[in-house]
């Protein structure tokens, strides 16, 4: 049932660049993604796994399983365009589906036989959806996608979360303004040198410190 590698470049795809590929080929995955395509479809596939779905139409009914009325018309012809043409039409349907485009694989990787480990990936990544959106199957293939997590706050939440002080961005949005000097009042200098008496509030300014705090943003 494994599925042979063209030992010849395709499309492309250099000898080392196949063999690459076909190292990452799994053929239990196969054997199980078989079993669940026959298993869905009611139709077999036989002996060979890339020439039982090449002609594209085990694929298409497949999805149409999966997503009534995906592909409309399923082209039976034994033409290589008719062919690739269901394969065109699977792909995109996989697409429509919710399959990334990253897992998609191209018509050629499947019809060539180029690239078999995409194809593997593509039809794992479908199964893995078909069981996220409730697909029965006595086989366990597919890993399920994780749902969306959405977290719903009250009001008073969100408006605790926007007085958090960043540390990095040193923000003092929501900062209290008490104890600041008030727009326009007075400030009194204090210099340690001399006999001048020591600060009493927040708003003196230190000569010998050079500090501003309590500053004023008039212009002067």
């Amino acid at each position: 049932m494994s599925t042979q590698f063209n030992k010849g470049p395709s499309y492309g795809l250099s000898a080392e660049v196949k063999n690459r590929l076909a190292q990452k080929y799994d053929p239990q995955k196969e054997s199980e993604l078989q079993v669940w395509i026959e298993e869905v479809t009611g139709m077999s596939i036989g002996p060979d796994f890339q020439k039982g779905l090449k002609d594209g139409v085990i694929l298409c009914e497949l999805m149409n399983k999966l997503r009534p009325k995906s592909i409309p018309k399923i082209n039976v012809s034994k033409q290589n365009w008719h062919q690739l043409e269901n394969l065109s039409n699977f792909i995109k349907a996989m697409s429509t589906y919710g399959i990334k485009s990253v897992d998609l694989f191209e018509a050629n990787d499947l019809f060539e036989n180029g690239n078999m480990t995409q194809v593997q990936v593509s039809l794992l990544a479908l199964a893995g959806m078909a069981k996220t959106k409730g697909l029965h199957s006595d086989v366990d293939i597919g890993v399920k996608y994780s749902e969306k997590q959405e977290r719903n706050f009250d009001e008073n939440t969100k408006k605790a979360g926007q007085c958090v002080i960043g540390l990095q961005m040193g923000t003092n949005k929501c900062a209290s303004q008490s104890g600041m000097t008030a727009y326009g009042t007075r400030r009194h200098l204090y210099d340690p040198k001399n006999t001048i008496s020591p600060p009493v509030d927040h708003s003196t300014i230190s000569l010998q410190m050079g500090t501003n705090k309590g500053a004023s943003q008039v212009r002067r």
